[in-house]
């Protein structure tokens, strides 16, 4: 469960500490206040989109941390980014917000991503907002609501890989069926580019060579020079002596005396190698000179040759430019374009594509034949995975429909039926069934689509009942709720807070609210209040004792005028809740 909420230069919130309780806890102030801030900051911390607007003004960065308790180890996600609790199964989420976009973010100090860490706090805490409910209109969500109810993983995962595979098998029939002037365009062309790149007689490697002996031709006279030069140096003629000679000397004064200490031994040594390995280099240097022969025939062949492969590389852009022009489908090899490479290896790699996809449209026909047998096999694998997961979204539905009802008689909505109706479709990527919530908001009345018949006040505790009930399939500890009972008032409202005090029982429960009925039942209540201080405005979180909910609750009630009366009826409002706690849970 959420420990402890730190948030730093978040909003109007300069600095705040929440400490939460196990059980329900209940978060109540004025509108403006900074509740939502609450929300926005816990979103933050468990990986949610958060820009550099939410920084309080001043200041560089925004800072939020959360402590998680009993932590099991086998979390989903935790061992997947390397992340463990410490050994009281502790866990402590952080995230920085710079100013310039940039963010920092850790579990137990283990730097992550945000898509890391919002791949962990999605399994420690979920936020129910205040427009959750508006989802229930969508009816493209039903499905997904009921394959999340149903832990249809498996069987949609079997369902996908046979359509998919079914897909790629059409993609292959599509780009088959070309009409036949514009097959014979693509041959024709095919043909030419095959034919251009086979005379050209391409070989792997050749153009780094080519353009290192180019540049070695180009530069002739300049490298005989230099080894010459060189080789004078080392070697010496017959007018002077060179290196080699002048060690030789150097060693030969050195070994009348090298036996007198082991230093002048060793000098002698070293004299001894220097020569040795200077006349090795003076015989390479000789060779090298020796072996190049500047012939300006070569020089003229090789700039032929790499002119042509430039052409080649421009003939490429060419006709890369013209596929795009005409609406001709092509592949890239290795994922770089034409124009932008200028090796060898890619026009080969093209040539190999080119006769692969001619070989392809000259058996064109029987290769569609085999195609739409395996087509027809696919298809039929397809419906057999599909109707497998519809009779198993069917009772799924079932049981989410026995489930839902249940939770409505909870929340005073005794009359509600509540039902899913399943309409066959053609295959498509999330099943072969259109999927709709239906329900009936009186007795005698037929069922019809939820987006058409539900009210505000109906749409929120159809949707707090959903949110329940997957809540019990999932091992998500905490659960927060902002504002859900919008639209929610009188004796609506008090079946809502008993609700809500139920889902404590065994998970931890977080409830921003206006209502005073909720705020009553809570076991922990915290008031928002915003204040000013040196000109500059504020929010703070306080838990509050029994006479200051009192107090909260009255102005909840009552509004800014805060009458005995009100305070009295704020007393009796918390004494039923404490009667309704003993009732059903001591």
């Amino acid at each position: 469960m959420l420990e402890l909420l730190h948030i730093e230069n978040i909003a109007v919130i300069e600095s705040a500490d929440i400490s939460f309780r196990p059980g329900f806890n209940a978060l109540t102030g004025e509108t403006g206040a900074g509740k939502s801030i609450v929300i926005d900051a816990m979103s933050a911390v468990l990986g949610g989109r958060a820009s550099r607007e939410l920084i309080r003004t001043g200041a560089d960065k925004a800072f939020v941390s959360a402590v998680f308790s009993q932590v099991p180890s086998t979390l989903p996600g935790l061992a997947d980014n390397g992340v463990t609790p410490d050994e009281d199964g502790n866990l402590l989420l952080q995230r920085e917000i710079g100013g310039d976009g940039k963010n920092v973010c850790r579990a137990n100090g283990r730097p992550l991503t945000v898509t890391q860490l919002r791949q962990i706090g999605g399994e420690l805490l979920n936020i129910h907002g205040q427009h959750d409910g508006q989802q229930l209109l969508d009816e493209e969500q039903h499905g997904a609501y009921l394959d999340r109810f149903g832990r249809m993983e498996a069987p949609l995962a079997a369902y996908r890989s046979a359509y998919n595979a079914m897909a790629a098998i059409r993609d292959q029939i599509r780009s088959l069926q070309m009409n036949e002037a514009e097959k014979a365009r693509r041959m024709d062309s095919l043909r030419f580019q095959i034919d251009e790149l086979e005379r050209a007689e391409l070989v792997p490697g050749e153009e780094e060579e080519l353009k290192a002996r180019r540049e070695l031709l180009r530069n002739g006279e300049k490298y005989i020079a230099a080894l010459s030069g060189a080789d004078y140096c080392l070697s010496g003629d017959d007018n002077g002596a060179g290196a080699v000679s002048a060690i030789r000397e150097a060693e030969e004064a050195l070994r009348g005396i090298r036996t007198l200490s082991d230093e002048l031994g060793e000098l002698y040594k070293r004299l001894e190698s220097i020569r040795c390995e200077v006349y090795d280099l003076a015989e390479t240097i000789r060779d090298k000179r020796a072996e190049f022969a500047f012939s300006p025939a070569e020089l003229d062949a090789a700039e032929a040759r790499t002119d042509q492969l430039y052409r080649m590389n421009a003939q490429s852009n060419q006709l890369e430019q013209a596929f795009k022009r005409n609406g001709i489908p092509y592949r890239i090899i290795g994922g770089i374009r034409f124009f932008d490479r200028a090796e060898v290896k890619d026009m080969i790699a093209y040539l190999e594509q080119c006769r692969s996809e001619l070989d392809a449209m000259e058996t064109a026909d029987d290769t569609l034949i085999l195609l739409n047998g395996k087509l027809k096999k696919a298809e039929a694998v397809v419906r057999a995975a599909g109707a497998e997961l519809t009779q198993k979204r069917k009772a799924a539905a079932q049981a989410l429909e026995q489930r839902i009802q249940s939770e409505l008689r909870d929340l005073d909505m005794n009359k509600v039926r509540f039902a899913i109706e399943f309409t066959e479709k053609e295959p498509a990527a999330d099943g072969c069934d259109v999927i709709r919530f239906l329900m009936s908001a009186n007795a005698g009345e037929d069922l019809r689509p939820i987006a058409k018949i539900a009210s505000g006040g109906e749409l929120a505790r159809i949707m707090l009942a959903l949110k329940n009930v997957l809540a019990e399939q999932e091992s998500i500890a905490t659960l927060v709720f902002d504002e859900v009972d919008t639209g929610v008032s009188g004796r609506a409202a008090q079946k809502v807070a008993e609700k809500l005090t139920q889902v404590a029982r065994h998970k931890q429960v977080l409830c921003v609210t206006h209502l005073p009925q909720l705020a009553a039942m809570a076991d922990t209540h915290f008031s928002v209040e915003k204040g000013e201080s040196g000109g500059r405005t504020f929010t703070r979180v306080i838990q509050l004792d029994r006479e200051a909910r009192k107090a909260e609750l009255a102005r909840i009630t009552g509004g800014s005028q805060v009458t005995p009366a009100l305070l009295e009826s704020a007393g009796e409002l918390l004494d039923q809740a404490d009667a309704y706690r003993k009732q059903h849970f001591v």
